[in-house]
């Protein structure tokens, strides 16, 4: 009668360490999100703004990986294009604040002006976990222009 018991719980524990370790490979990483945006910057670059947002805007498209998607912003702090959420493009976002009162957006912008390119850290909602949560976003100035690309990670 043990024996049962013993592979049940042996099962059991398989399966939820095998969905710990699929969770924890779907977390992006600061690698993973810098190639998606130099990724996303030469297809900007070789395409165009108008078709490089329709790429950037798909979810089942090549600028979305698991929790990883592309976003692009203006000097004034509007969204442009991003893949996770089309109902936020082209709405204004400059005095957008986290969690603490930080003017998050105004810094990725400040950071791709001043330097080119950076991270930024703030706090917000992780849509998965429903928690106010680190987060950093690499953002990259498109040359030439007044826009930025930029991919966060959940830290």
């Amino acid at each position: 009668m043990r024996k049962p018991i013993v592979f049940l719980c042996i099962f059991f524990l398989i399966v939820a360490s095998a969905g710990f370790v699929c969770a924890q490979q779907k977390k992006g990483t600061a690698k993973e999100a810098v190639a998606l945006v130099e990724k996303a910057m030469a297809y900007y670059k070789a395409n165009g703004r108008t078709k490089a947002f329709a790429a950037f805007d798909d979810p089942k498209g090549a600028f979305v990986k698991n929790e990883l998607y592309i976003f692009a912003i203006d000097w004034k702090g509007v969204i442009l294009s991003h893949g996770a959420n089309k109902k936020i493009i082209n709405k204004p976002t400059w005095e957008l604040r986290d969690s603490e009162g930080k003017f998050f957006m105004q810094d990725m912008v400040k950071v791709a002006q001043t330097k080119g390119k950076g991270w930024v850290d703030y706090k917000w909602t992780n849509p998965v976990t429903m928690k106010i949560e680190q987060k950093s976003s690499y953002v990259q100035r498109v040359p030439g222009e007044e826009l930025l690309l930029g991919c966060g990670i959940y830290k």
